[in-house]
């Protein structure tokens, strides 16, 4: 067992040497559990924050459909990492 270990490179070693592994979508991203925490809540006021800004807009009205999808998208995707985090958490 300790000659195989030795003698070959494990799944992980062989997918850090890989090229596919040199592009960040590939890669895994570690983030501070204060920042991690926070995110639904800043995408959640980035959505309502656009949303108001649309009530404001005044002469540029080419921007209030821009607006509306930026806080649609935003407002989804704290909704989605909420749902997934708590789907996470459910105890046996």
């Amino acid at each position: 067992m300790a000659g195989s270990v030795a003698g070959n490179s494990t799944g992980l070693e062989q997918r850090a040497a890989s090229p596919r592994s040199r592009h960040l979508i590939n890669r895994k991203i570690w983030l501070p559990k204060l920042i991690y925490n926070a995110l639904p809540a800043f995408y959640l006021a980035a959505g309502i924050a656009a949303f108001l800004a649309t009530l404001y807009i005044g002469d540029w009205y080419w921007l209030v459909p821009h607006s509306l999808l930026v806080s649609a998208a935003c407002i989804h995707l704290a909704l989605f990492v909420l749902i997934r985090r708590h789907r996470g958490r459910k105890d046996p």
